[in-house]
Formats: structure tokens, sequence, C-alpha cells
């Protein structure tokens, strides 16, 4: 029996980290609502690069950290971004082979999802309005992931993430 030994477990840990430091930063309000979602982009990148590590149970833990640190009622983002990934690791392979362009499109209706049922179980808690600002972030996201999927791409080649 072989001992495997988790190469680069701690580099994963640390962009989470790093994204949901993005995540909560103060930004100028002419720009907040423009704001990716950092942490779903960077959860959406290591489920499809690594599925049978990062999949729902981090999406969910890291969900809960969020609604935590947003203040938010707790859950809801955990739901929204374990839904997320769910589908992200139910066609990872499919995904992988997009080319970018087709990829960036896809993880801007991932983001429209994610936004949606953050939307729809705060309209069922409390009353909420919907605002086509709500799909603000998804296209921002659709901007910024080729630039995320090669900087994490570069990370995970650098320090042999497995």
């Amino acid at each position: 029996m072989s001992m495997h030994i988790p190469h680069g477990r701690w580099v994963v840990w640390l962009s989470f980290l790093v994204a949901m430091l993005f995540q909560i930063m103060p930004l100028p309000s002419l720009v907040e609502g423009w704001r990716p979602d950092w942490l779903l982009l960077v959860m959406i990148y290591w489920a499809m690069a690594l599925p049978h590590r990062y999949n729902i149970l981090s999406a969910w833990v890291l969900g809960v950290l969020l609604d935590i640190l947003l203040g938010a009622h707790l859950g809801i983002r955990a739901l929204a971004m374990s839904l997320v990934i769910y589908v992200v690791v139910l066609h990872f392979q499919r995904l992988r082979n997009f080319p970018m362009w087709q990829q960036a499109l896809m993880i801007a209706s991932l983001v429209c999802l994610y936004h949606l049922v953050i939307f729809w179980i705060q309209f069922v808690v409390d009353v909420g309005s919907f605002d086509v600002s709500l799909f603000l972030p998804a296209i921002s996201s659709l901007i910024i992931w080729p630039w995320v999927f090669w900087m994490l791409r570069r990370v995970r080649r650098i320090y042999k993430v497995r």
C-alpha cells in the first residue's frame, strides 16, 4: 500500500483565502456592482482542475465562510455555490475541453445561476426586488475568467498541485 502525499493543498487554500479577501475588499461605489465573484471563479477553476478533491463540500464550507464575512443569512451563498459547483463537477471534462471564449461564456452563465439562486432565496426569506444590476458581476467575471484561469493554471503547474 503506497502513501499518497498531497501536493500543493496549501496553495489551493491560499488561493481561496486571497479570493475571499478580493471578494470582501471595499471598492468605490461606482464599480462595486461590477465586482467579479472572485471566490466563485477560483472555486470553479479548482473544481474543474481537481474535481475529486475540491467539490461540493469545499464549496459549501467556503460559501458559509463568505456568508459569515458578508453578514448575510447563513447558508445562502453556501447553497448557491454548492449548486454551481455541482454543475461544474458534473460536466468538468466537457468544460475543460471548451475553447477559452466558450468556457468564459459558460462561467458567465454559472455566475448568473449563482446570483439568481441568491436572489431567489433572499426573496423567499426577505422581501426583495429584482434588478438588472444583478447580472453585472457575470459580465465582469466573463471578462476576467481567462486571466483567472491562466494564473491558477500557472500556479498549479509551478507548485505541482495534484
